[in-house]
């Protein structure tokens, strides 16, 4: 059961991994290239034709009906306020805006130049220089320039976009403008980084002229619902606000030929409707009223998946296999919160979570347990410490005594487990000594502190109704050890200025991971992060031991540096008992019509909407 609040969230976690699943480097080049790579080599040469996991053939034709979940109110998915609309930036793929460079889906570590055509990084790595595709249009017909790049960037640096940018952006200083006739604008770095520059090739492109006249944030414009102009392969045909959104086809798409582009962003019209929530959307679909759907919950998978659509061969269900970094999917604690401060207290209620139990009962033993805020990846921390992880973390020890658990050193990341002889009976009980060693003991039934003036009580905060039949017997565990814990689903939009604000106990997220994770880690789990409204550490983190191997992480100038930084920082989170570790899945689970027809060969890292825009329809 993956969480489905990532589609409706305002600012995804991955929103520029969708773009980007890698951060990519150009080492010691001088030279433009039409792409990128973190090792120097690309799979793809100069002039290639197109991505091998599309059909450059693929036709162009048909009406694709997508579902989302919730409701939205804005047309700009850069700012704070509010709930943009599907499609236009994020986890599910832009259709509207397009950035300067693009990934491919079957490197690990490798992007290539859309809205730039050639990228040129500096020596020193402190600048790179970008020179446009001249060919590169909006789709109101105008150029995109040089203004348009420094626009963005100065935009979104600022105080009127999502405070996100602000942190993703800060080590690029400015965006200067070095030949307006040939399109060359150079991005200054205050501080280099192996990643920095592709940070700034996965800076969206807005249009200047656009944003001028109506302004960008929406408390600056008349009309939030106004429709914008991007320079990608679809323009906006009609808005139906909060419940849906249409998209056709530009026709003048500068890019279609483009080998970053072709095969491509097949259909001829995206429509999107919105649905209270996942239950309700899977009946739609079987009632024919959208074609495509990543199935999140186990149990749909398993059981409601069938009927006569499935029989007549109008559906398919279908596995999907990848290689992404899986992340971390927990349950967050709000450690803003006095009740969730001490970790010994959050690693005791994190022992009742029995998911054998839930996997066996719940999932059709579908799962994997989340072993690492890297899962199903090679930055994932395994046994102890390796020497050169002990070099990060032992003077961080002597520094900060209390920041840093003796766990970190001497015990591997392990989840606890019912699995004999293992029992929940043996957690519950570790539980119990642990809480009654920081100060809490059982009165009238009840959780209470040593002076008796706090119950240990609170509240799950969810947004699908899927996931409380997950929470009922976690809470039946916390019942057992005297915790009262409530939990309640609430509207979509509501749940989002909930969650931007920190107004919760206890959530569940998805810390979502790419595979060559950078400048993103620093809104995860910063102090800065903790106190600054919509960014995504909702645990409240405030720690200089992570805050250091942040940006250690961050600065790693070698692969054999990044992974060690990730582990060492692995350790830390884990140990640090911010969320109680979930599951994963190594494939993605998709319901869809049989109307599709598929390229012959898969990406490797990908999103359920990455795959879907190299699909068309069939001539029936």
């Amino acid at each position: 059961m993956h969480l489905t609040q990532k589609k409706i969230e305002k600012i995804k976690t991955y929103l520029l991994h969708s773009l980007l699943f890698v951060a990519v480097c150009l080492p010691n080049s001088l030279y433009a290239a039409h792409g990128v790579s973190l090792d120097g080599s690309l799979k793809y040469p100069a002039q290639f034709d197109h991505f091998e996991y599309v059909e450059p053939g693929a036709k162009k034709n048909g009406l694709l009906t997508l579902h989302a979940l919730g409701s939205f109110d804005k047309m700009n998915p850069f700012t704070l306020k509010g709930t943009e609309a599907f499609g236009l930036f994020g986890y599910e793929k832009s259709l509207i805006f397009e950035t300067l460079a693009v990934a491919s889906l079957d490197e690990p570590f490798a992007a290539y130049g859309l809205l730039a055509k050639d990228i040129e990084l500096a020596a020193d790595k402190k600048s790179v220089l970008f020179t446009l595709n001249e060919k590169a249009r909006f789709s109101d017909g105008t150029p995109v320039t040089v203004e348009d790049v420094k626009f963005s960037l100065d935009t979104l640096k600022s105080d009127l976009a999502h405070p996100f940018y602000q942190v993703y952006y800060q080590d690029i200083s400015e965006a200067k403008i070095e030949d307006k006739a040939q399109g060359k604008i150079r991005f200054l770095f205050s501080r280099p980084n192996r990643e920095l520059h592709i940070i700034a090739a996965a800076l969206p492109v807005l249009s200047k002229k656009f944003y001028t006249e109506h302004g960008f944030g929406a408390e600056n414009r008349g009309d939030p619902m106004l429709p914008p102009i991007g320079s990608g392969p679809y323009r906006i045909k009609e808005v139906n606000p909060g419940k849906s959104i249409t998209y056709e086809r530009n026709p003048q798409y500068w890019a279609v030929e483009h080998p970053t582009r072709k095969g491509m962003f097949n259909y001829n019209t995206i429509t999107v409707k919105y649905f209270k929530d996942q239950i309700v959307s899977l009946e739609a679909l079987k009632a024919g009223e959208f074609d495509f759907m990543p199935v999140n919950i186990a149990k749909q998978w398993q059981r409601d998946l069938a009927g006569r659509p499935f029989e007549q061969g109008k559906l398919v269900k279908k596995v999907f296999p990848h290689k992404n970094n899986a992340g971390m999917q927990g349950f967050v604690f709000n450690t803003r919160k006095e009740l969730f401060k001490d970790p010994k207290v959050r690693q005791a209620l994190g022992l009742a979570l029995d998911f054998e139990w839930t996997n066996k009962a719940l999932f059709f033993n579908q799962y994997t347990r989340s072993n690492s805020y890297f899962s199903n990846s090679d930055l994932a921390a395994t046994g102890l410490p390796s020497a050169a992880e002990l070099e990060l973390l032992k003077p961080l020890k002597e520094k900060y005594p209390e920041a840093i658990p003796p766990e970190v050193f001497t015990t591997p990341l392990t989840p606890p487990t019912t699995t004999p002889p293992n029992s929940l009976r043996k957690n519950l009980r570790q539980a119990k000594k642990l809480l009654t060693e920081q100060g809490w003991k059982v009165k009238d039934g009840i959780l209470t502190s040593a002076d008796g003036k706090q119950r240990f009580e609170f509240e799950i905060l969810l947004v699908s109704p899927s996931f409380e039949r997950v929470m009922a017997p976690y809470a039946k565990n916390l019942s057992k050890l005297g915790v009262k814990v409530s939990y309640r689903t609430i509207d979509p939009a509501l749940y989002v200025d909930r969650i931007k604000n920190f107004d919760f106990d206890m959530t569940v997220t998805v810390y979502g991971q790419s595979q060559s994770p950078g400048n993103e880690q620093r809104d995860n789990w910063s102090s800065a992060a903790a106190s600054r409204k919509g960014s995504a550490n909702l645990a409240g983190i405030q720690s200089p031991v992570v805050d250091s191997l942040v940006d250690t992480l961050i600065y790693a100038e070698t692969r054999q540096e990044l992974t060690t930084a990730c582990k060492a920082l692995d350790r830390v989170l884990w140990y640090g008992y911010y969320v109680v570790p979930n599951w994963y899945l190594a494939y993605h689970r998709l319901a869809f019509s049989s109307r599709f027809q598929q390229p012959k060969k898969l990406p490797l890292y990908y999103s359920p909407y990455d795959l879907l825009y190299t699909w068309w329809f069939s001539e029936k």
